[in-house]
């Protein structure tokens, strides 16, 4: 005989897996059997369609924000000549040819650039600027040194010429050139040039507020940027400091100085010598840090001189208290 089986304790929850819902109803445009699905796929391939934003996805494959681009047919050829390690080079399609493009083209092909020919909308991209001429240059990112490779490859040189007699040791003394607040890119490829003029060991800069190297300021150093090594540091204060550690002193060029450039007493030390901007000169901070503060001799006429400027003539000024050292 069957025996009828009762309820069981607790068989309410047996079911509940079942009364889950599936979750927010989907919109529309997401469900595949819905027009509206239908309507936005359809929108999407008129968009893909769209010359202007394909070639807005074209040059997105190739440049980024941080890319530095050379315009322009003399500019790029100026940077072409003198070296600036660049990445690629883009032409316009159906662009007219003239002696300035076709160097452009041969020097390109000589250093082994990369050669993308594109439409104008994609060359207006590329260059930002529709004032590109039918010619863009790619520069790579400068390779930085760091401020301790700088200071050691300093030393070293300066122990080499230890043996080579006083002249050849006076001119390997360590000498390095220190911008604070100098923005200019021109300004600062005419200081590195300046700096490898003169034998300088290199030129150091602080991340804030200052001029980076960029293809403007590689121009303008004619290609020393190539050979002289450029650091950049988080706090130029600081930066001084640690050198000063190592046996170096500071002089500061600025007005109302306590000594005339090249008559301070340290230019046969190693010595940094610290440039300010032209506008407010050297920062509190970085003034007192330096060991000496020393002015150009110049007319009253001219109230300051800009950093290239000051930087020629500083160098020559401890180049000839250094040469003068040795004959005595």
């Amino acid at each position: 005989m069957a025996i009828k089986k009762g309820p069981t304790k607790g068989s309410g929850g047996k079911h509940r897996n079942k009364l889950r819902g599936h979750g927010p109803t989907p919109k529309a445009e997401d469900r595949v059997y819905h027009k509206a699905y239908k309507a936005k796929q359809a929108a999407n391939r008129r968009k893909m369609a769209d010359p202007r934003l394909a070639a807005k996805r074209r040059v997105a494959k190739f440049t980024s924000d941080s890319d530095d681009m050379v315009i322009g047919r003399n500019a790029v050829l100026e940077a072409l000549r003198v070296n600036v390690p660049a990445k690629e080079l883009y032409l316009a399609a159906r662009i007219e040819h003239d002696d300035r493009t076709r160097e452009i083209v041969r020097l390109a092909t000589a250093n082994g650039l990369h050669l993308m020919e594109a439409d104008r909308l994609e060359m207006d991209r590329i260059a930002r600027s529709s004032n590109h001429q039918g010619v863009v240059l790619k520069v790579q990112p400068y390779q930085y040194s760091s401020l301790l490779d700088l200071a050691d490859r300093a030393d070293k040189k300066s122990k080499a010429m230890e043996a080579a007699g006083p002249e050849a040791q006076m001119k390997a003394r360590p000498l390095f050139i220190a911008l604070d607040g100098v923005t200019d890119p021109q300004n600062l490829g005419a200081v590195i040039r300046s700096a490898a003029a003169f034998g300088a060991n290199g030129v150091i800069l602080p991340e804030r507020r200052s001029a980076s190297v960029t293809a403007a300021a590689w121009k303008v150093s004619a290609g020393a940027a190539a050979h002289l090594p450029v650091a950049r540091v988080v706090n130029l204060t600081k930066a001084i400091e640690s050198l000063k550690e190592r046996g170096y002193y500071a002089v500061g060029l600025d007005g109302g100085g306590d000594a005339l450039v090249g008559e301070t007493g340290f230019e046969t030390d190693p010595l940094v010598v610290v440039l300010g901007s032209e506008g407010k000169g050297l920062s509190r901070l970085v003034r007192e840090t330096c060991d000496s503060i020393a002015g150009i001799p110049m007319s009253s006429m001219v109230e300051s001189l800009n950093a290239s400027v000051a930087a020629g003539i500083s160098l020559y000024a401890v180049a000839r208290a250094r040469r003068e050292a040795v004959s005595k």
